[in-house]
């Protein structure tokens, strides 16, 4: 064979097979597109859902735990002590309106209590000193200071509550035993005993 250098006589020159050119590497794809692709959650609205999942089970629980609490109407006692007879001068005692919805009432023969409740609709009455009576705040019914009705729309005078002395000389009061007086009925329960205490 001959050279490199030498001619050929079809004139076209030889060269020896040289390799194939390297390819060159393939380059590193670059970042990620994302513009196909959604984007990743964000922090703060993954921590907020699972903030309200949370609060709303929280609350669930709460009310659960409320139930085994219910809720219970407290209510004073219905038998009770007022203190002596001496305790209460002549007039209107309003010291149990809060506490037991009473009022207790002296005269100069005897004490009786008066259930503070309005016979029209069972609104508390109020004592008005200046005038003398109980007044109704909701409805103006006017009773007298024994509770015996005078205007307005109550049907009959307010009850009296039992009351009694004890062995140690304690008046006791008990607002489950009320004495009626009803004149559209023909019912009088004023008189009866322990609907008033003689002094």
């Amino acid at each position: 064979m001959a050279d490199n250098g030498e001619a050929n006589p079809t004139g076209t020159t030889t060269a020896t097979a040289k390799p194939a050119a390297a390819t060159p590497p393939a380059a590193k794809p670059a970042a990620k597109s994302t513009a196909g692709q959604p984007a990743p959650p964000d922090r703060m609205r993954r921590r907020l859902i699972w903030t309200a999942i949370g609060g709303y089970l929280g609350v669930n629980l709460l009310m659960f735990l409320r139930f085994f609490f219910p809720r219970a109407l407290f209510e004073p006692n219905t038998v009770f002590s007022i203190g002596y007879p001496a305790d209460f001068a002549l007039g209107i005692d309003l010291r149990f309106q809060i506490t037991n919805r009473i009022w207790v009432v002296r005269e100069p023969d005897r004490i009786f209590v008066i259930f503070a409740r309005c016979t029209h609709l069972g609104c508390t009455p109020e004592w008005k000193p200046s005038e003398n009576k109980f007044k109704c705040p909701c409805h103006g019914s006017g009773y007298d200071a024994e509770g015996v009705n005078f205007e307005g729309p109550a049907p009959r005078p307010m009850d009296r509550a039992h009351i009694e002395m004890d062995a140690t000389g304690k008046l006791i009061v008990d607002t489950s035993r009320l004495y009626v007086r009803d004149p559209q009925a023909g019912i009088d329960n004023f008189g009866a005993p322990n609907a008033y205490l003689p002094v």
